[in-house]
């Protein structure tokens, strides 16, 4: 008879305990799916019989739904204001990318390469930025935008808030990255003539994929997903982000609770979708370093 070694039996009792922790962390996700597809807005998916019994009870905890219907999500698309706030989302969002990745590709290249004074002190002032909760920063940015501004109830003001936000880790981040490109490539192109910005468009970005696509993604989500200031500086409801658009179909008054699973699983989406499509670059910078020349 076969003896199991020490090795094997810590391996198992490793292996249970990671698939306890994810059984864990999945199992909300799987409510949220169970309400999205049950075509109801009851948190209750089955019915006790007269006299319930040990399994009755365990099927009203497991999220799973007696019946499938798209119901949910065809009443949340068909209704207009969550399509709109799916537009906004969609503006405020790509805006925050396209600015924020200039931004902080500019900016890091800058600390990375160039020596001028102030230079860590900068850079120490984008990590201390950091350190301090969010919440904190709400009622001196709502003063800036919507006072000095006058940018409230804007997309201008809302994109200005998240790209500036995202943009500190963002930097160090891309800052890291440009330290490992080694500067003799950038030294033969100026031999070769190139100017500064042909060396940043045209090699440097290149051979920063990986991070840069790390940066975009980290600031689609900054624009997607963030509820709290979105909810403070847009006032009209045709103005909405769909985080903020998500939280009337669970209110004082009424709990649609199949709308609302409905309506985030939708807008997760656009998120998954952008990360399975710059996964490719994400494993590159992984990999990159893990194979010598």
């Amino acid at each position: 008879m076969k003896r199991t070694s020490p090795g094997q039996t810590s391996h198992l009792l490793l292996h249970v305990i990671l698939i306890a922790f994810t059984l864990f962390a999945i199992y909300p996700i799987l409510w949220v799916l169970t309400l999205a597809f049950s075509g109801g807005q009851s948190l209750v998916i089955a019915d006790l019989p007269p006299h319930p019994g040990f399994f009755d009870h365990l099927r009203t905890v497991m999220p799973w739904p007696t019946t499938v219907s798209l119901k949910n999500f065809t009443d949340v698309l068909v209704e207009e204001p969550f399509g709109r706030w799916l537009l906004n989302s969609a503006i405020v969002a790509g805006a925050t990318t396209l600015l924020g990745v200039f931004l902080a590709c500019t900016a890091a290249y800058a600390f990375s390469r160039f020596r001028f004074p102030g230079r860590r002190t900068g850079m120490m002032m984008f990590l201390v930025s950091q350190m301090f909760p969010g919440t904190l920063m709400m009622v001196p940015l709502f003063i800036i935008i919507v006072k000095w501004l006058h940018l409230g109830n804007t997309y201008t003001g809302l994109v200005l808030v998240y790209a500036v936000t995202a943009i500190p880790f963002c930097v160090w981040m891309l800052k890291g990255y440009f330290d490992t490109i080694p500067i003799e490539i950038e030294e033969s192109a100026v031999m070769d003539g190139a100017s500064t910005a042909m060396i940043f468009f045209r090699i440097i970005l290149p051979l920063a994929k990986p991070a840069v696509a790390v940066t975009a993604l980290f600031s689609f989500m900054t624009g997607w997903n963030e509820f709290i200031l979105a909810s403070i500086f847009m006032e009209a409801e045709t103005a909405y982000t769909a985080p903020v658009g998500l939280r009337f179909f669970v209110g004082g008054f009424s709990s649609q609770w199949g709308y609302f699973a409905a309506g985030s699983i939708i807008v997760s989406i656009p998120v998954v979708a952008l990360f399975y499509y710059l996964q490719k670059y994400l494993i590159a910078g992984l990999t990159a370093g893990g194979v010598k020349g």
